[in-house]
């Protein structure tokens, strides 16, 4: 984790932000709205003569060059395979455009809303697309982008956590105990599982960067691509309890299996890598926590409530662990 540099965000102004469309060659109509993104800034933008499009500038120092460019890549790739994935545009040569010192990217805007997650056929159809990603993910490996393992999104941010003096006085040696045992269960879960395939993922699956249309979903913000077990896209689609989200796999794998073939022994991980998304959450607002955008958007962090109910929830996610896989096929 890195901190931002400057440029900040705060110099983003509207007019700065018209100029650099300007600047990639597109002329803006004014209308300007600001779409729910806190990593990066994006907008929608109305264009004269064409449709809107949706213009993403980057939080300075987070990704490299190379890292967006090969995000940019594999969404192409998935578009080309006709997988509703939008790439951003090719602009004088590059997808990736600079303007007075930021990055940008700007994308054909597309609608749609929140999938139907009670509904067997939607998860079955969001199956079979899922699996398409990872064929196509499964052909060649990042060479930029970073994998999703238990350092990066547990020990280094819990670490940081508590080095930095996040967790209150009182709950830190509790939050420890907590957070190395939840930890434990997750090497654990990640050993029983054993070498499962690392391959290309979109990486943040979950509901809000999936927009369901007439003809199916689309496939947003690749923005946290990496490498990692495919499970990782399948998990953010479960909720409620257990017995609930074995049904719900259920339809996700019935549908996936007809286009790509599933490891189930990445069933162990389900539970292990929600305990590393809360971590790692964590640790991404404290990281954040200078940003203007986050105190306001997230006010209940970092108070006695927020770590007492982590340390609860974490206790919870190494009972989930421990109870082993949805279910057992082998």
């Amino acid at each position: 984790m890195q901190a931002a540099s400057s440029p900040p965000f705060a110099a983003l102004s509207p007019d700065r932000i018209l100029a650099a469309i300007e600047a990639c060659g597109l002329v803006p109509d004014g209308r300007m709205l600001p779409l729910n993104s806190y990593e990066n800034r994006v907008y929608r933008i109305g264009i004269e003569g064409q449709g809107p499009l949706v213009a993403k500038f980057y939080r300075p120092a987070r990704w490299s060059d190379d890292q967006i460019l090969e995000e940019h890549g594999f969404i192409a790739e998935l578009a080309d395979h006709e997988i509703p994935a939008v790439p951003p545009l090719m602009i004088q040569g590059s997808t990736l455009q600079r303007f007075e010192g930021f990055r940008l990217s700007l994308t054909p805007m597309h609608g749609g809303r929140t999938p139907a997650l009670d509904d067997d056929a939607v998860l079955e159809q969001l199956g079979r697309y899922l699996a398409r990603i990872h064929a196509i993910g499964a052909i060649r490996p990042f060479d930029a982008r970073p994998a999703l393992d238990i350092a990066a999104f547990g020990e280094r941010p819990s670490a940081r956590l508590l080095s930095d003096g996040w967790i209150p006085q009182d709950l830190e040696s509790s939050y420890g105990r907590t957070v190395a045992e939840a930890l434990d269960a997750t090497r654990a879960a990640f050993a029983a599982a054993g070498e499962v395939a690392a391959i290309r993922l979109h990486g943040d699956c979950h509901p809000g960067n999936l927009l369901w249309t007439a003809t199916g979903p689309h496939f947003v913000d690749f923005d946290d691509a990496r490498s990692g077990p495919a499970i990782q896209d399948i998990w953010m689609l479960l909720s409620g309890e257990r017995q609930e989200m074995v049904v719900q796999l259920g339809a996700v794998l019935s549908g996936y299996e007809a286009f790509h073939d599933f490891d189930y022994r990445q069933l162990h991980l389900v539970e292990a890598l929600r305990t590393l998304r809360m971590i790692h959450f964590s640790a991404w607002l404290a990281q954040r926590w200078d940003d203007p955008a986050f105190p306001p958007a997230f006010p209940w962090f970092n108070t006695r409530h927020y770590w007492q109910e982590q340390i609860l929830q974490l206790q919870q996610q190494v009972l989930a662990i421990e109870a082993g896989p949805l279910w057992r096929p082998w």
